[in-house]
């Protein structure tokens, strides 16, 4: 029984793997299931096996990557008071430097959301526990709009930003200059 749920498991994760490298490849709105499966050199009915749809994939990566974001809330320098501009850069930093690593699917679920309400709606529920915690992070500052609404603002600006660079990375900045001018204007915006 454990040799079964270890080959179904790597078949899972080698679904996924491969659906990343297609993603990066020709977007995850021109990407089939096909796709995928051919990638991982798996039949089309195992990927059934594993996911209902190319949606459910792409929430099952999001659930891997909340995973992973959680990991990293556990790392050395984490600080949790947005009054200290050090704590601010060290989100934006880390967020940046996630955001590099899973660009692909982070580039999908922008592309899913865009296009499918239903999914959209889903991907704001798997990130509210996040954007909760976010709020906390900026007790004693009385941001505009409160607590909540300025966690929004904040995550918003930081995705947005960090999506376009990537896109088409600014020559008039690079990577740290970007992450410092964001910072400062994440900071100064929260401390208004």
């Amino acid at each position: 029984m454990g040799t079964r749920r270890q080959q179904a498991a790597q078949t899972e994760a080698e679904l996924k793997a491969a659906a990343i490298r297609v993603f990066a490849r020709v977007g995850y709105l021109n990407t089939k299931i096909t796709d995928i499966t051919a990638e991982a050199g798996r039949a089309t009915g195992s990927f059934y096996k594993h996911f209902p749809s190319k949606e459910k994939l792409l929430e099952a990566l999001l659930a891997d990557l909340l995973a992973e974001g959680d990991a990293n809330a556990e790392l050395a320098g984490h600080r949790d008071d947005f009054r200290d501009r050090e704590a601010v850069r060290w989100h934006v930093a880390v967020y940046w430097a996630f955001y590099r690593d899973h660009r692909a699917v982070m580039s999908a679920l922008q592309q899913a959301a865009t296009v499918d309400e239903e999914f959209a709606r889903r991907s704001r529920e798997m990130l509210e526990p996040d954007l909760h915690h976010l709020a906390g992070h900026l007790a004693g500052l009385n941001p505009p709009g409160g607590p909540l609404v300025a966690a929004s603002f904040f995550t918003s600006t930081l995705s947005a930003v960090t999506a376009a660079w990537f896109t088409d990375p600014s020559p008039a900045a690079g990577e740290d200059e970007t992450i410092e001018a964001l910072t400062t204007f994440l900071h100064h915006g929260l401390g208004g």
